[in-house]
This record gives C-alpha cells, structure tokens and sequence, in this order.
C-alpha cells in the first residue's frame, strides 16, 4: 500500500467518523453521540481541519474535498458568530494559513477574503512589548509566545508568495526575526515556547513542544524559497537537529506523546513543517525524511485502529475507544507527508528504504 492510499483511508475516516453536517464542522471527538461532545468550540482545530482537506483536495483534486470546504466554511461562520475574527492571536493565524491554501488550490474568491481579513486583524497583535513580537491573546498584549509568531510568519510569506505584496514580506522578515533574537535557543537552536507568559519577562524555556519548533522550521522555509538567503534554510535545519535531539524518545526513535486535546495537534504541526524542509533539502538530510518515514511506519502499524482507520496520541500503540479529531488530523498531516514526499524523485528510495 502506497503512503498515498493510507493518507486517503485517514481522510475517509475522517469524513465517515468525525463529520457532523448538523453543525456543518467536525466532532470534536468520537464517539460523539448525538454531537453531545461539542459543548467547545475548538476554532484552531477546525482550523488544521480545513488544512488537512486542502491536502487531500491537492493529492486527489477530488471534488468531495471541495465540497467539504465549502460545507467547513459556512459551520464555522455559523459557529464563530457570523465572521471569522477571534480573540486568539495564533487560532486566527492557523485560519488564515487555511483558508489561504484553500483559495490558491481552488480559487475561491471568499476564502482569498477570510485569509486577509484575519491578517489585517493580526497585525494589531505587534506591539512594543518585550521588545516586539504578535501577543498571544487581545486580552494579554504583553505576553509573547511562537504560537502566535511562528505561523505569522508563515502566513506573511504566503501572502508575498501568492499576491506579491511587499509589505507582507517585510512582516514576515520583522516577524521572524524578533521570534529568532527571544525565542529561539542560540546554543543549538531549540525554540522555546514564550516570554513574559505572569508579567515577569521570565521565558518558559521548560515548555518544549513539538509545535514551536515546527512553526518555526515552516517560517526558516518559507522564507528561503521567497529569497534563497541560505541562512534560513541552515536556520531550519538546526532547529530540526535540535528537534530530534531535545524530543524524540532514545529507544523508539518517535516523537513524544503529547497527550489528547491541544496537545494532539502538535506533533501534526512538526511534521508539516518538517514535510517542507524536507522537500528543500537532499534525501539524505537525518532530521528530516527518515524521521517522518520513522514516525509515519510506527504510526501506520501500531498507533493505528485497524477496522477505523483512527490513531493514538502515542504513535507507538493503538488507541483506545475515544479518539479526538486533533490527534486524528495530526495523523492525517504525518500520512499527507508521505504521500507527497513518496512522489519526490529520490525520496522514494528513502522512504522505501526506511520501511
């Protein structure tokens, strides 16, 4: 079985299992019976929701993911209020990101104008604050963390890539660089997850997520391929070392098990980004592809409910009855990796090989 037939078995279940067309969103958890288990309202889940659908819509262009877009687009309007602007610095971040994919994959006019919509309402974020950086939340304009820098990042070089606007290249220069200076370890590269979180400037370098080094890999890429400036791409790569050193489990090889809830998504975060650095670099390259084959081959043989299609937060053993649709989707961002770095000349003899 091809990485691309198991990436589109995750999708299906995903469609079969979680979707909920009352609420036109997906269930927050399954089993949901009746929809009882959306009592939250998770904005940033449903978020890398409709990033996982842009990759299936990118591997297959089938028409069912388009469908499904549309159908994601009217539940969480409906759901956030009538628009799509939040509290959360980082939840709009992840929105615009989305809904950004989506309109370059189909061209639909409304999703160009949710993705700039919610950038515009970003920028407000930027204060002077410990020196610069995006607040993580309105309501805490001091506190700064990667969550909420990492993927503006990536969303301004997007918008540069897509509409050629320079200013969003100067965002996401100014962005990146503030991240680099106080967030980012100049030891080794590890990046630590915020500063200033009870009002004290003290930097929660304790706090060592999957996410914060995937947003900040994502970042390094997108602005190598925008200006070829080598240092980001050495940038990338360093925190990628860091990455598997500071985190993966000795014995295993695998990522952490981050546990359910928010923590589910991080790992599916890392490896986005890691998926794109490692289209970037040569085959070889450690920190990158055999750790995503590492990872991908645990997951698909023993993080894996075989009769549903549905993973664990440990990779490394099944799951149990409950499932949530944030450890589902970070599986269907590792297999939608595979799928596509199954196709890259070279890579798949490495991917062949590590399995």
């Amino acid at each position: 079985m091809t990485w691309e037939n198991r990436a589109e078995e995750a999708q299906q279940a995903l469609s079969d299992l979680f979707w909920n067309p009352a609420i036109r969103l997906f269930d927050i958890e399954i089993p949901c019976p009746d929809g009882a288990c959306n009592t939250i309202f998770h904005y940033w889940w449903m978020a890398h929701a409709v990033d996982a659908l842009v990759d299936g819509y990118e591997r297959t262009k089938d028409a069912k993911y388009a469908l499904l877009l549309e159908e994601i687009y009217e539940g969480l309007l409906t759901r956030n209020g009538g628009a799509f602007p939040n509290e959360l610095y980082d939840d709009m971040e992840w929105m615009a990101i989305a809904w950004l994919r989506a309109y370059k994959a189909l061209g639909v006019e409304k999703y160009k104008a949710a993705a700039l919509l919610l950038w515009e309402d970003i920028q407000t974020g930027w204060n002077d604050h410990m020196g610069g950086g995006i607040a993580w939340q309105k309501s805490q304009l001091d506190y700064k963390n990667t969550p909420a820098n990492g993927p503006a990042a990536i969303l301004a070089a997007r918008l540069y890539k897509q509409f050629g606007r320079a200013e969003d290249l100067q965002w996401a220069e100014k962005i990146y660089s503030w991240l680099k200076q106080h967030l980012v370890n100049p030891d080794n590269g590890f990046v630590w997850d915020g500063m200033n979180r009870e009002g004290d400037g003290a930097i929660d370098k304790e706090w060592k997520f999957t996410y914060c080094q995937g947003v900040f890999i994502g970042a390094a890429v997108e602005l190598f391929r925008i200006t070829g400036e080598q240092a980001y791409l050495e940038d990338a790569m360093r925190t990628a070392a860091a990455s598997e050193k500071e985190l993966i489990d000795a014995g295993s090889g695998l990522l952490p098990d981050e546990q359910d809830g928010d923590g589910g998504l991080f790992k599916g975060i890392l490896v986005r980004y890691l998926g794109e650095l490692a289209k970037e670099v040569p085959s070889s390259f450690s920190a990158a592809l055999p750790l995503l084959v590492r990872n991908a081959a645990s997951l698909w043989e023993h993080g894996r409910d075989e009769s549903r299609c549905v993973f664990n937060t440990d990779w490394s053993s099944k799951p149990v009855e409950r499932v949530t649709l944030s450890t589902q989707l970070s599986g269907i961002m590792l297999l939608e990796q595979l799928a596509v770095l199954e196709q890259l000349g070279d890579r798949e003899a490495v991917i062949n090989e590590a399995i």
